[in-house]
């Protein structure tokens, strides 16, 4: 779930974004629904150099029983111990990694690898896969895989990564992109950007190597049911927990 300003936001390529919702109603929908983990990235909050609303985590904490993740604006230890305080199981972080890649390592050696992910936000320019900062607004010349490589070396528990070109689109996840990431690193790899679907998450899992699949308007505009999803994975043969 994409948050700003406090409430469930949904884009294409990262702009024109439109509401989704509550997100902690929304959260218990679909903890109730059968999703495995959620995911809150703050959009706005490193933009606008604000924290992740510590509160919002705490409501969600108080209404789901599955983990979930938050991330937007985090930049010290100080700010994952209160989210982490607050219900969160994981912090994702991701510009501030890049700008500074020893937190990764301070992180780690506080809270261990099992509750950091690195979310990396990348698209093809010329060839390459470049990592954008900033909700995806400011480009870098840092390459997805050398950086990827990096933050598994620091000691991360998963990558997030998102396909900036795929991201709301419907026409399926980056998995090329994703395979390769899978076939260097030995972290877990969570795909993002792209799922239209329900044969969309079935080609991540085999075709992208994906350890896990992140969607966000096909739940929230109700286009696919978790349970339906759960069940055609299961019977194409891909482990998931009914």
């Amino acid at each position: 779930m994409d948050i700003k300003d406090g409430r469930t936001v949904k884009g294409v390529n990262f702009v024109d974004l439109r509401d989704a919702g509550d997100p902690v109603e929304l959260a218990d929908a679909y903890s109730k629904a059968g999703a495995d983990e959620l995911v809150f990235l703050d959009i706005s909050a490193t933009e606008q150099k604000r924290k992740t609303l510590a509160d919002l985590v705490y409501k969600v904490g108080e209404k789901i029983n599955i983990p979930f993740t938050v991330g937007g604006g985090i930049s010290s230890v100080e700010d994952v111990d209160v989210l982490l305080k607050n219900g969160a199981d994981k912090v994702s972080i991701n510009s501030s990694a890049v700008k500074n890649p020893q937190l990764i390592n301070d992180l780690v050696a506080k809270f261990g690898s099992q509750c950091i992910v690195v979310a990396i936000d990348a698209k093809r320019i010329d060839g390459k896969w470049k990592v954008h900062l900033v909700g995806g607004k400011v480009p870098t010349e840092l390459d997805l895989f050398v950086w990827a490589k990096e933050v598994e070396e620091r000691g991360a528990g998963e990558i997030l990564f998102t396909s900036m070109d795929h991201d709301g689109t419907k026409n399926g996840f980056a998995n090329e992109a994703l395979a390769h990431l899978s076939n260097t690193l030995n972290i877990p790899i969570i795909a993002s950007g792209g799922a239209g679907a329900i044969h969309h998450f079935t080609d991540t899992f085999k075709e992208g190597k994906a350890d896990a699949a992140l969607a966000a308007s096909v739940f929230h505009f109700k286009e696919i049911e978790i349970k339906e999803l759960k069940q055609e994975l299961k019977s194409e043969g891909i482990p998931i927990r009914l």
